[in-house]
C-alpha cells in the first residue's frame, strides 16, 4: 500500500499495508463474509451512520448520483479493524532486517521469479512506454500483492468511510470515498469488485482511490482501466505512469548495497546527499566488489548501523518513496528488484539480534516452538506477539519463569 505525507502536492498517492498484501486470497470475488475477521465487518455505530448520511448529502453536490450511493454503500458500514491497522504499518515500525523477513523471505524470491518471468513481455512494454524498469514494477507487484495472489478482500467503500468518519486523516480518506464513487459511477468497476487493502488500497499494486483517478491507464486497450483483474498490465501500467509523474529519471539506478570503511560515521549519510566521488573518497565501497556507480548526488542509508547493511541511494530512491515514504518499504522495493533478477541475499549479514540470535536461529526456534504444541505462526525470524505468546505458553508448561524472551538457553530446550 502506498501512502504519501508530503502535502499531497503530487496530486495522488498509492496506499497500502507494507507489501503484506490486503487478504488471504487471490481474487476480488471471494466472498468477504467468509474470509475476514469479525473487526473487519460492518458493524453498528450510529456516530458513522451520521457522518454517511452527512457525507451523500456532500457527494450528491459533487455530481455523484443517487443510483450510485444506494449501489456502492449497499452492505458497507463501520469497520473498528481498520482504524487499529492505521495506527501499526508494519513499515513504520519494523527493524529493516524484520521487514525483509517478512516481505521478501527465500519462498517469496523463487515464487516471484516465476511470476516476474510470466509477465516479462507486459512488463517490457509498459517500460518502454513510461522509463521504469520492469524489476521494480514487478517488484512493487510482489511487495504489495505477492504477485497478485493477495489482492485484499477488504471492502473499499467501509474502509474509506470509516477512515474518513474517524478523523485523524479524515479529509486524505474523503476525498478517496468519493474518488472510489466515482469509478463506480463511470463504470471502471462494479462495487463488489472494489475491494482491497485496510486502506481501500486496491488492485495488484494496490492503488488508492485517488491515485487511480490521476494516473489509472487503460493499456491494453479494453475500454477499461481496470487494476482489478487476472490480467495484471494496466496495474502495471499505472503504477509506471504515477512513478514517471513523481520524477522517475530512466537509465538510472535507485541505489545499491554498501561497505562502509572501519570508523565511518553512519549518522553522516543520513539525508546528507554527496557526490559519488566524495563517498569514494571516504572509502565507501560496492558491497558486491567493482566500482560504485554515478547516478548523481547520493546518501548513505545504514539503518540498523554501521556494522549492518547499508545502502547508497540515488535520486529514484526518493521516487520510490512517493509510492510509499517508509526507508524500509523503499529498500524492500530495491532489494526484491534485485533478487528478481537473479542477484543474491545482502552481502553484509545483519548478525546476532538483541536476544543473541541470528535470523536463521530465532527461524529454528519458531518451528521448535510450533513442534511443541505453542504455535509461533510462519517461521519468518520475527519475534512478534504470536511468538512472545508461544513462547510463554511453552515456559509455562515447562514450569519456567514466564518471560515471553527468546534466547539462546530456550533455542537449546527446542532443539
Amino acid at each position: 500500500m502506498a501512502i504519501t505525507r508530503r502535502a499531497f502536492s503530487f496530486g495522488a498517492t498509492a496506499l497500502v499495508l507494507a507489501g503484506c498484501g490486503g487478504g488471504s486470497t487471490s481474487t476480488a470475488q471471494v466472498s468477504t463474509k467468509t474470509k475476514l475477521g469479525p473487526e473487519f465487518l460492518p458493524q453498528p455505530n450510529a456516530s458513522y451512520d451520521k457522518w454517511v448520511v452527512g457525507f451523500k448529502e456532500r457527494a450528491r453536490a459533487r455530481g455523484i448520483s443517487n443510483a450510485t450511493l444506494t449501489a456502492a454503500f449497499r452492505g458497507q458500514g463501520y469497520l473498528p479493524g481498520v482504524i487499529d491497522r492505521d495506527r501499526n504499518q508494519t513499515e513504520f515500525k519494523r527493524s529493516l532486517e524484520d521487514y525483509l523477513a517478512i516481505v521478501a523471505p527465500e519462498e517469496k524470491v523463487s515464487f516471484g521469479r516465476k511470476a516476474y518471468a510470466s509477465q516479462r513481455r507486459a512488463l517490457a512494454q509498459v517500460e518502454e512506454r513510461y522509463g521504469v524498469p520492469s524489476e521494480i514494477m514487478a517488484s512493487i507487484w510482489g511487495l504489495e500483492s505477492y504477485f497478485g495472489t493477495k489482492r485484499g478482500l477488504i471492502p473499499v467503500i467501509s474502509a474509506t468511510s470509516t477512515l474518513a468518519w474517524e478523523g485523524r486523516r479524515g479529509r486524505f480518506f474523503e476525498s478517496n470515498l468519493m474518488n472510489a464513487l466515482r469509478i463506480v459511477q463511470s463504470g471502471d468497476a462494479r462495487p463488489n469488485q472494489l475491494v482491497g487493502s485496510w486502506a481501500g488500497a486496491m488492485g495488484h499494486t494496490q492503488l488508492i482511490p485517488d491515485a487511480y483517478q490521476a494516473h489509472a491507464v487503460d493499456f491494453d486497450g479494453d475500454g477499461k482501466r481496470d487494476i482489478w483483474s487476472e490480467n495484471p498490465i494496466d496495474a502495471f501500467a499505472t503504477t509506471a505512469r504515477f512513478l514517471q509523474k513523481a520524477g522517475w529519471k530512466k537509465g538510472r539506478t535507485w541505489g545499491l548495497e554498501v561497505k562502509l570503511p572501519s570508523g565511518f560515521d553512519a549518522s553522516i549519510g543520513h539525508r546528507n546527499k554527496r557526490s559519488v566521488d566524495n563517498w569514494r573518497s571516504l572509502g565507501v565501497k560496492a558491497a558486491s566488489g567493482g566500482g560504485l556507480p554515478d547516478h548523481g548526488s547520493a546518501a548513505i542509508l545504514a539503518p540498523m548501523g554501521r556494522s549492518k547493511p547499508a545502502f547508497l541511494v540515488f535520486h529514484n530512491f526518493n521516487m520510490i518513496k512517493r509510492y510509499n515514504p517508509s526507508d524500509n518499504y523503499a529498500l524492500g522495493v530495491g532489494y526484491m528488484a534485485h533478487r528478481l533478477q537473479g542477484g543474491g541475499p545482502l552481502v553484509t549479514p545483519f548478525g546476532r539480534d538483541k536476544y543473541g540470535l541470528l535470523l536463521e536461529e530465532r527461524e529454528a526456534l519458531q518451528r521448535g516452538l510450533t513442534r511443541a504444541g505453542f504455535d509461533a505462526g510462519r517461521p519468518d525470524g520475527v519475534i512478534g506477539k504470536k511468538t512472545k505468546a508461544a513462547i510463554r505458553g511453552f515456559e509455562k508448561a515447562r514450569g519456567l519463569p514466564v518471560t515471553g524472551t527468546p534466547s539462546p538457553a530456550l533455542l537449546k530446550l527446542l532443539r
